[in-house]
């Protein structure tokens, strides 16, 4: 069998755990079939694909026994034998294994491995074609008694997977087309300055009152000499990806599979060259020279004024809970993105510094690149540069610097229509030069309640209403914050119209419905997507609300969320040194350097809220009311019977009140924080 990579087939379920799309790949399911027989398998393994239907029974069933659609990643108490977690490896939380009849869990209706891969409201499985020893070796895994990974033994899932170079590829077209059904196709943003640094004192002058020349993107380069190129769309714009409920677009995804990846074997999964060639297809100018290889992710020529532009784009997520029992939690995800405007085909080298600040926990390439072995803190990168604007390096890393924004929020009940609150924050705490804040915005919503009234004024910037959101605009576009770190409170209340205790039924049962689809049929389907997302919206409505005691708690809303931009430098520490890059054969193209970070889900919650805790990725908010801790003068001025000793003595009426009844709706619940 090839060592190379083949997918087997390709499944998309939506947010209701509906089988929306599917694609096999007949020529690739021979191959695993005449394996299994080659090795007498065919009785022993799962060795046909399942229908649509079954599949999803499967998904839905895994996601109960491993509590989210991901699952635990690690062996818990919960974890049962045969299941993902008991391998207790965090991988399995992206390469699953799904038993297609979950009445005889054993290796015959195992289906392995499984790239799992949650984009908008969609879940994306994607099965590569392995050997059927693989299969078994991992059948095993997950019933031995011990943990192979956390023991580091040689068989276990780690030593397992670098045995799977198709595992690498399958992430590669799970990601590429999550990016299609979200319509987030555009390519990354790569940003230069809009005029150049006159340096010397104007620099300081203007920097000090909050004018700087405006970084502005780059528009992605259509590279054909085909006149048709005019007509190509392509700029970038967003900061943050596109998740929505958009409609699938089919025709999309079937000419993407058919023209990346014929027969099931990946060749180009960059969308916008399959686009162009679709559109241009190619000239007697675009051949390449007789004595160069071109690659596939080069399909044109650049031909023009060259340069080589670099931007690291990070985005920072924190969960932070001002609280003794839970630790907060702070997270960078990066790119570096990169455009090479280069004549000819050649090769590009830097090295890649700040490793060690950044304390990477895991890093991927673009297929264009080679790395070398990691130095002290460095590492060095050569790459043939694609055409246009490209990622070259993703990475997950710390927060070198800490949180750039620290401090706690608390929102209390004064009565039932009307809330006191209180903020106390930092921003840029240990931040230097040139490490810019360009803004910084705080918003409180409340989407069960229509606000009516605000009093209260901040020690620093800007606040404004809606009817169900308090926005307060710290630090503001035009003036930003350099060099110097600043504290800053908001003290509080809020009204709202007169609360009315509407329960509406919940949508549980909307969670349970599935659709079986083949590749070729669409009937069933359409009226699926017609509706999905009126659904969608419907199931947002009718989340529950909770009970007086915590007026503002409807499940995950108990919170103020940040955000912000720095530029500057990056927070992790990694960087790039534009006098060090190298291009080989030597061409004088300049070199420029910059970064971006923004926010992504950057979290203040609620300190005198119930527990919260993170479970699958995503945070609820639930659980017993626990003990605070006690914060000398920073306690909110109004707080009535809700809080203190009768508290603490409703929750164990409640507890003693609900007994088997409430643990069993616990349960029931927990479900469904997917």
């Amino acid at each position: 069998m090839s060592s190379g990579c083949s997918i087997r087939a390709i499944w998309i379920l939506n947010n209701l755990d509906a089988v929306v799309f599917s694609r096999r790949f007949p020529a690739v399911e021979k191959r695993w079939r005449a394996s299994c027989s080659a090795h007498n398998d065919a009785d022993q393994l799962f060795s046909s694909l399942p229908p649509d239907s079954d599949l999803a029974d499967a998904f839905i069933h895994r996601k109960y026994r491993e509590g989210s659609a991901r699952g635990f990643g690690i062996r818990k108490s919960q974890s049962s034998l045969g299941s993902d977690s008991w391998v207790d490896d965090p991988i399995t939380r992206h390469i699953i294994g799904l038993y297609i009849n979950k009445e005889e869990e054993d290796d015959k209706n195992l289906l392995w491995p499984l790239i799992l891969h949650i984009k908008g409201h969609y879940s994306i499985l994607v099965l590569p074609l392995v050997e059927p020893r693989h299969l078994k070796a991992y059948a095993r895994l997950c019933k031995r008694p011990d943990c192979g990974s956390a023991l580091g033994l040689d068989d276990g899932l780690s030593s397992l997977l670098l045995d799977l170079p198709s595992i690498t590829g399958a992430f590669m077209i799970a990601h590429a087309i999550g990016d299609i059904i979200t319509g987030d196709t555009v390519e990354p943003e790569v940003i230069v300055n809009a005029a150049p640094s006159v340096g010397g004192l104007f620099d300081s002058l203007t920097g000090s009152i909050g004018i700087s020349s405006r970084a502005k993107p780059v528009a992605p380069q259509v590279a054909s000499s085909s006149p048709l190129s005019a007509a190509v769309p392509g700029s970038v714009t967003a900061d943050a990806p596109k998740i929505g409920s958009r409609p699938l677009d089919k025709d999309a995804l079937r000419t993407f599979i058919s023209s990346s990846m014929p027969f099931g074997t990946p060749l180009d999964l960059n969308y916008s060259n399959i686009f162009t060639i679709k559109v241009n297809g190619f000239s007697a100018s675009d051949l390449p020279p007789a004595d160069q290889k071109q690659p596939a992710w080069k399909p044109y020529l650049y031909k023009g004024k060259q340069r080589m532009l670099f931007t690291i784009h990070e985005i920072v997520h924190a969960a932070l809970y001002d609280r003794d029992e839970i630790p907060d939690v702070t997270s960078v995800s990066g790119q570096i993105n990169c455009r090479a405007d280069l004549e000819g085909l050649p090769d590009v080298s830097f090295p890649l510094s700040g490793l060690n600040t950044a304390n990477i926990e895991v890093s991927s390439y673009h297929p264009c690149a080679q790395v070398s072995d990691q130095g002290l803190d460095k590492q060095g990168v050569v790459f043939s540069p694609p055409l246009g604007n490209f990622v070259l390096m993703r990475y997950q890393a710390t927060c070198a610097l800490g949180p750039p924004v620290k401090g706690f929020y608390q929102l209390s009940m004064v009565s039932e229509d009307k809330g006191a609150f209180l903020f106390k924050l930092r921003l840029m705490e240990g931040y230097k030069a040139p490490l810019t804040m360009e803004f910084c915005t705080v918003t409180m919503p409340f989407p069960r309640r229509r606000i009516v009234s605000l009093d209260g004024t901040p020690s620093a910037g800007t606040v404004s209403t809606s009817e169900h959101s308090v926005e307060w605009k710290i630090v503001t576009s035009g003036r930003g914050l350099t060099g110097k770190s600043i504290e800053v409170t908001f003290p509080g209340t809020v009204r709202f119209a007169t609360w009315q205790n509407q329960r509406v039924p919940s949508s549980r049962s909307s969670f349970g419905i599935t659709a079986d689809e083949d590749s070729d049929n669409e009937a069933e389907n359409a009226s699926n997507m017609i509706n999905e997302e009126h659904l969608m919206e419907k199931m947002n409505k009718d989340l529950p609300p909770v009970d007086l005691e915590e007026p503002f708690c409807w499940q995950a809303y108990n919170y103020a969320k940040v955000s912000f931009k720095i530029v500057g430098a990056s927070t992790s520490g990694i960087a790039v040194d534009p006098k060090s890059v190298s291009i080989y054969p030597a061409l004088k193209a300049p070199v420029e350097f910059s970064t971006q970070v923004t926010s992504g889900d950057y979290i203040l919650w609620n300190t005198l809220a119930a527990d919260a805790t993170a479970i699958g990725g995503k945070r609820k908010i639930g659980g017993e009311a626990i003990k605070r801790k006690k914060r000398r003068g920073r306690t909110l001025p109004e707080q009535r019977w809700w809080r203190g000793d009768e508290e603490e003595e409703e929750t164990v009426k409640r507890k003693k009140r609900g007994g088997v009844e409430e643990e069993e709706e616990e349960r029931e619940q927990s479900k469904f924080w997917v």
